[in-house]
């Protein structure tokens, strides 16, 4: 049997222990990207793929007559046509729980960085103002203490979970926010309530119909003046214009996302602009710690070894 991986350079494999993978076929052939264009020749005769981002059409799956196996190295499963797969019999894998300690880390830094202004402190230090200063400290940013803030939580999962753990070790108190699955339960908040009492709000719930685009306006006028918005879960969940026009205006406090709604963004993208304030963009590497990818590489094994025990079905033959 044949695997291929369509974008390896995802997973930087150099630095991690990728034997147990490989020994689970008889031949792999890794591509480091691989563009539209380029899929259907690569997944054509193979019968496992392994994919993080590159998407795979309907169009793309009736091609590849000997696929049986389709393994996400990612939670989410959006750029797989489930519909598809299922119509051929193909079974479709992802991994959960690999990032649950490099992404609330994350979040964590992000707030810290917004609250303390470090970044830009060591900006104006590196360009000569501290050397400039007549006493021995600055003060032209203001900084905000996070022990006895409130901390609101959109999205109580695994990461969520954890991340409010993080704050809760530094002394902030915890609001929820009403699931969107309909779960309802006393201890949790519906946004009217929520925004206008946290200082930070941070996103940790899936991109749905529902979700999208959740962070618009008037949840931007609802927040608290002041407040600081983190996003490490999906660009999608955030209206950035909107984004851009509230810290402009100075309605929230500041904003720290390690995602975006196109990635890697297009030039031109409203929120890299270089007149927004208070704004802290990472490119996408909560996730990226080595050990997390390590626990996504050995999830995807484990997966690939499952469906092996099963056996395949026959219908995806």
């Amino acid at each position: 049997m044949r695997g291929v991986f369509l974008d390896a350079l995802t997973m930087k494999l150099e630095e991690l222990d990728r034997s147990a993978l490989e020994s689970t076929l008889d031949r792999w052939d890794f591509f480091n990207t691989t563009t539209p264009q380029l899929t259907a020749a690569r997944i054509r005769d193979a019968d496992l793929v392994l994919t993080n981002k590159v998407a795979l059409t309907r169009e793309l799956i009736e091609g590849a007559r000997r696929l049986k196996l389709i393994c996400v190295c990612a939670t989410g499963t959006d750029n797989i046509d489930l519909d598809a797969a299922a119509a051929r019999g193909i079974a479709v894998r992802n991994v959960q729980g690999y990032a649950g300690a490099s992404v609330p880390q994350h979040a964590l830094a992000l707030m810290l960085a917004l609250a303390t202004r470090w970044h830009q402190y060591h900006r104006d230090v590196m360009c000569g103002r501290w050397s400039e200063s007549p006493v021995f400290c600055r003060l032209d940013y203001p900084v905000m203490e996070l022990a006895g803030k409130n901390l609101g939580i959109i999205g109580y999962g695994d990461l969520g979970r954890k991340t409010a753990e993080l704050g809760r070790a530094m002394g902030m108190n915890l609001l929820l926010a009403e699931s969107f699955q309909g779960h309802s339960s006393s201890d949790r908040l519906p946004l009217p309530e929520l925004l206008p009492k946290a200082d930070v709000v941070s996103l940790h719930c899936p991109l749905t119909e529902r979700t999208r685009q959740l962070v618009d306006r008037d949840f931007l006028e609802a927040m608290k003046p002041g407040a600081l918005l983190i996003n490490t879960a999906r660009g999608g969940l955030v209206d950035e214009t909107a984004l851009a026009a509230a810290l402009r205006n100075g309605t929230i406090g500041g904003a720290a996302l390690d995602v975006l709604s196109s990635e890697p963004p297009p030039a031109g993208h409203p929120l890299l602009e270089g007149d927004i304030p208070n704004l802290i963009i990472t490119p996408h590497c909560a996730w990226i710690s080595r050990e997390s990818r390590q626990r996504l590489l050995d999830g995807v094994v484990t997966n690939i070894r499952q469906w092996q025990s099963q056996g395949p079905s026959p219908s995806a033959c």
